[in-house]
């Protein structure tokens, strides 16, 4: 099992303590992510700047949703899910669709699915999908915009997704009730 230093504000580097300072504020915490991407200060910058980029996407919180825990689901990702989870309580997502995503079964709602499926097809083909899968994905009402807007949400949750399995984070303790392994 791999480790990283999960910094707090006064062990952080110089550069990244502005930066912690501004998750704190706005999560009333410092996750334990940013504490350790804190360690190479424009990997957290990045993260931050990618997290805030694609929350102004096209995509409502529902959509937001499924991008990031249809990503962080397919990598197996221990620590994202249930901060995930417990984000998406936060923005008053139906719990119907946390679960299903959760729980990798398909979402009730058609254009959600969609989503879901397209997503899925993008990470595990690593962007080579189909031209039938784009044209399912339009035929729900997506269009080439918010391809591209996953493609933003993929590349916020690599770097978190791929850190926290090197990193091994611990789950904040906000999120441990929402705990998860696939």
């Amino acid at each position: 099992m791999t480790t990283l230093k999960v910094h707090d504000i006064e062990s952080a580097p110089e550069s990244s303590k502005p930066l912690l300072e501004n998750s704190l504020k706005a999560f009333g915490m410092v996750p334990g992510l940013h504490g350790v991407l804190a360690s190479a200060p424009k990997a957290l910058e990045g993260y931050q700047v990618l997290h805030q980029l694609f929350t102004e996407t096209s995509f409502n919180n529902d959509e937001l949703t499924v991008v990031w825990q249809t990503i962080n689901v397919e990598h197996a990702c221990h620590y994202c899910v249930p901060a995930h989870t417990g984000i998406a309580n936060m923005m008053k997502v139906d719990e119907a669709i946390t679960e299903a995503l959760r729980n990798e079964t398909p979402l009730a709602d058609e254009k959600l699915e969609a989503l879901r499926t397209f997503t899925l097809s993008v990470v595990r083909n690593r962007g080579n999908v189909t031209q039938e899968d784009l044209d399912a994905f339009y035929a729900v009402g997506y269009g080439e915009q918010q391809v591209l807007e996953i493609i933003l949400g993929l590349a916020q949750k690599t770097i978190s997704n791929y850190t926290n399995h090197i990193a091994n984070t611990p789950v904040d303790d906000a999120f441990k009730k929402f705990e998860w392994s696939k």
